[in-house]
């Protein structure tokens, strides 16, 4: 396959140094799939040696980065050959465009067929609005970006995944307090309908396991704490059981994630952000990725922010990043492979086993694998 496009994203946050570790860590027992960083070399040149380092950039386009990658960091300049100068940890406006093209140009060689899959560094959406970027965030500008102008994008998922756990937040960035009227019906039947798809078309899971947690406590006690759960959630599980999709709910939320509850399914959805990413980020603070099913390529980035408070210091731990690598090349393996399911029992290569004893023969494919 042709590699892995890696996002700049700020620069002055710490995305460009986690490419310099996630590339010294590239060989060894785990291999990381080749991937090219699109960005200004000259800049990641000078980065490396302020953190010391010993990392050989090189200028590349898409199409030899994977001979480089074994002895360099191929780095694809961006297409205006923009120039970028950031401090760690100072997030100037004046990098918003070298950002924001980095994002487009990858978009572009995922869809020419130049790379596998893009893999996002994150980004401070705060410095790009400075400079007039529209988009609620970079999801959803990753989604206009997918279709041609004036088409209406797909509606895009996000999965936070690790080993362990994975977890969708059917409302993400919004108010507690604006939660119950958001949660509609129409919105649980969509999101779960684009997760049960994703997992079978990328992840190549042939019968998905989904769970719903309840909204309120002890999934609103059949009416007498609230009646979303009842009233709304429960009615959808209905419709998307009839649509032929395995899932349960609504389940209480607090005894949804413990290691017995997590054997019995491979993706929960939850009606409020935290109710998702707290149990993931207590499993796996470290490994989790962030996958974005419903559009039509494959994007993983990892599951932090911009961390400026560390930038530089060279104490950021890659660990996110390469398992947002490794995804999305397995990721993008899978859905090559029409969501071919390895012999040996009868766990697609993607079922979770949270540490329970495996059927005789399935393999556990777990972030560590070897690509």
């Amino acid at each position: 396959m042709p590699p892995l496009a890696l996002t700049l994203g700020d620069p002055a946050g710490i995305g460009p140094e986690l490419a310099l570790s996630a590339w010294l860590g590239r060989g060894g027992p785990r291999l990381l799939p080749p991937f090219f960083l699109v960005g200004d070399p000259a800049f990641i040149e000078r980065l490396a040696h302020r953190m010391n380092r010993p990392v050989p950039v090189a200028e590349v386009d898409p199409e030899t980065a994977a001979e480089v990658f074994r002895h360099a960091l191929p780095v694809v300049p961006l297409p205006s050959g923009a120039t970028v100068a950031a401090e760690p940890g100072m997030p100037d406006s004046v990098n918003a465009g070298a950002t924001i093209e980095s994002i487009t140009a990858a978009v572009g060689f995922v869809k020419a067929g130049r790379a596998s899959a893009i893999v996002t560094n994150p980004i401070a959406k705060f410095v790009l609005t400075r400079t007039g970027f529209a988009h609620p965030g970079h999801t959803e500008f990753l989604a206009a970006l997918s279709v041609p102008p004036g088409r209406t994008p797909p509606r895009p998922v996000m999965m936070i995944w690790s080993e362990m756990l994975a977890v969708v937040p059917v409302t993400i960035h919004v108010p507690l307090r604006a939660v119950p009227e958001l949660l509609t019906q129409d919105l649980v039947e969509e999101t779960a309908t684009i997760v049960a798809r994703d997992l079978r078309d990328r992840f190549g899971l042939h019968e998905p396991r989904l769970v719903l947690a309840g909204l309120n406590p002890h999934a609103g006690e059949a009416g007498t704490i609230g009646h979303e759960d009842r009233d709304v959630l429960a009615p959808a599980v209905a419709r998307l059981r009839a649509a032929g999709i395995d899932i349960r709910g609504p389940l209480p939320a607090d005894t949804l994630f413990h290691a017995r509850a997590r054997e019995t399914y491979d993706v929960a959805l939850a009606p409020t952000h935290d109710q998702a990413l707290i149990p993931i980020k207590t499993i796996a603070f470290d490994d989790g990725v962030n996958v974005t099913l419903g559009l039509p390529f494959v994007r993983t980035s990892p599951d932090h922010g911009t961390a400026f408070d560390i930038a530089g210091k060279g104490i950021a731990r890659p660990d996110s990043l390469v398992a947002a690598l490794r995804l999305a090349a397995r990721l993008a393996a899978t859905g090559s492979a029409a969501g071919a399911v390895p012999s040996g029992g009868d766990a697609g290569p993607f079922r979770i086993y949270a540490g329970r004893p495996m059927p005789a023969g399935a393999r556990h494919f777990g972030p560590e694998d070897e690509l």
